[in-house]
């Protein structure tokens, strides 16, 4: 037999739905498979879209799964910034959205390698202590800024008030700075894509069953051919 909490192993693909945390998720099939789990990457409670879980031995997969591009959709309000840079925190500024022009010329300077502060309601440490668990207090830090690289910011619609846009960007990168960058707020958050990996081969957590991990062979040979690929 196979140590405890090793099998079944594999990767699942999960559509997380906006609401629950990822740790819950993470718990929710744990539960259902017995088996060790872990993950490469979180999305916040507000945004939903793929999670890559690992299950049993495939944990040690980490590694090649945690750096990995990813693609995300999301509706940015451009009428009033929150203090997180998504629907969950509190209207800091009220103001009027840019025109047309002026967001194209912001969208620019957002692509390619650029430099953006860390959000304060994310999970980065400042000082030994969790920067959301500050902000929550209402203790205000100067957040680091991190070098992101973004591929793509591709306007998906335009209302004069609201802008939807496709990005596709390296590990790493926070799409409510972006946002905030912008000069609004993410009001929805959908990832789409894990590197090779899409929501459209996802299955809910309810839905989730052993027989939908992806064996570790699969999983690694996918992740090899897109490095090789560039993408």
């Amino acid at each position: 037999m196979p140590p405890r909490g090793l099998e079944p192993a594999g990767v699942a693909l999960v559509d997380k739905p906006s609401g629950p945390s990822s740790f819950a998720v993470v718990a929710q099939i744990r539960r259902l498979t017995g088996a060790r789990t872990g993950h490469a990457g979180t999305l916040d409670p507000f945004a939903n879209g793929l999670l890559l879980l690992l299950s049993g031995r495939a944990t040690k997969l980490a590694p090649w799964l945690v750096g990995l591009d990813k693609r995300y959709r999301t509706a940015i309000d451009l009428t009033c910034l929150t203090s997180t840079g998504d629907p969950e925190g509190e209207v800091v500024e009220r103001h009027a959205a840019p025109g047309e022009d002026e967001l194209a010329a912001r969208l620019e300077r957002l692509r390619g390698e650029i430099e953006l502060p860390i959000p304060a309601a994310s999970a980065v440490k400042i000082g030994g202590e969790r920067a959301y668990k500050l902000a929550r207090r209402g203790v205000e830090v100067e957040m680091p800024v991190r070098r992101s690289t973004v591929h793509a910011l591709d306007v998906i619609a335009y209302t004069g008030e609201n802008v939807t846009l496709d990005a596709h960007v390296g590990s790493g990168t926070y799409i409510r700075s972006l946002a905030i960058a912008l000069g609004g707020h993410c009001a929805t958050l959908r990832r789409t894509e894990v590197g090779p990996f899409s929501v459209d081969h996802a299955v809910t957590p309810e839905a989730f069953t052993a027989e939908h991990l992806l064996p570790e062979a699969e999983v690694l040979e996918r992740v090899q051919a897109a490095r090789a690929a560039g993408t």
